[in-house]
């Protein structure tokens, strides 16, 4: 005998993803006392998915509805993800220069970087609901050449100076490895990893002071009183973390799939915070460029599984150390 039970309910692709991996199985079963023999119910989920579940017979309809209350119950504890990506290497990455808020493109290496982190994603099989950024080009960019790959270019797009690099002050623009020589490997280290230790301040008589203070991408924010002269890590989160906690992480709670296309420091920020990492943890942590990484949160948005690599182990590990050797004299 074969029963049809539309839910009342719209399911999102990652509860149908939670059926298939049997995630109903403790409702289920917790039910199976009542029952005998056998009868086969279909699940009719968003018209084109079918998914059947079977349990014996004669059936006592009147347990159906709390079956199906039980089984949603469940799928909406099933575990969130979020998608992380590091934009491709920029042409002052390639020159080795501080960059900061200097809206530098994408180098050649960048742009591949970019094409593959979306094959990587494709291959992975993932699709999203909206996506975030900053408002500096190389990120923007990497984003655009993700969406190109899963074929995704219509996607909602949220561009933020929030998400934006770590401003670097008065390095802006200043070799990594000349100042490495001038001043010492361990006071760039501290400049570029600390987390509450500034660069020097950007002052008005710096070469990049007006082209990024009078940007018209900042017209609408940040305030003049909140304009950065420098960035520690410490600050970067400050400003990071308001945008997470009130624009994405109501986006994660209500089931929408998210990219988040960004930088180096501003992402390390949101790892830290999720994974509650020490100040001195986080300043061990290098992102490589143009690598996505994935992040499985629990009901809480606390992480079952972090920093979830797409990509060769290996691969991962040597553009981290590349990174890592980018603020070292030569």
């Amino acid at each position: 005998m074969v029963y049809s039970v539309t839910p009342p309910i719209t399911l999102s692709s990652r509860d149908i993803t939670a059926l298939h991996e049997h995630r109903t199985s403790t409702a289920l079963k917790s039910h199976s006392e009542l029952l005998e023999n056998e009868v086969r119910i279909t699940f009719s989920v968003e018209v084109v998915v079918v998914v059947d579940l079977t349990f014996p017979v004669p059936v006592d309809f009147s347990v159906l509805d709390l079956l199906k209350r039980q089984i949603f119950e469940k799928l909406r504890m099933a575990p969130f993800k979020i998608v992380m990506v590091r934009h491709g290497e920029s042409e002052w990455n390639e020159k080795n220069l501080f960059c900061g808020w200097y809206d530098a493109n994408l180098s050649e290496k960048g742009k591949q970087e970019a094409i593959s982190a979306g094959i990587a994603l494709k291959n992975a099989g993932y699709k999203f609901d909206v996506a975030y950024t900053s408002v500096l080009t190389r990120a923007q960019n990497t984003l655009q050449a993700i969406l190109g790959e899963i074929g995704q270019t219509d996607l909602p797009v949220v561009k933020t100076w929030r998400l934006n690099e770590r401003h670097y002050g008065g390095l802006t623009g200043l070799n990594k490895a000349e100042t490495a020589a001038k001043y010492g490997d361990e006071q760039v280290g501290i400049w570029r990893r600390s987390f509450d230790v500034p660069p020097p301040p950007m002052e008005a008589d710096h070469p990049y002071h007006d082209t990024i203070t009078k940007d018209s991408r900042y017209a609408e924010g940040p305030t003049p009183d909140q304009f950065p002269k420098f960035e520690s890590l410490k600050l970067t989160i400050e400003r990071t973390l308001p945008f997470w906690n009130d624009t994405i992480v109501p986006q994660i709670k209500a089931d929408k799939q998210i990219l988040i296309a960004a930088h180096g420091n501003s992402l390390r920020g949101i790892v830290k915070h999720l994974d509650q990492m020490t100040d001195d943890q986080i300043m061990l942590l290098n992102l490589p460029t143009g690598i996505p990484f994935v992040y499985t949160l629990d009901e809480n948005l606390k992480p079952i599984k972090s920093l979830e690599f797409l990509g060769d182990p290996e691969t991962v590990k040597k553009a981290m150390e590349a990174v890592a050797a980018q603020g070292k004299a030569k």
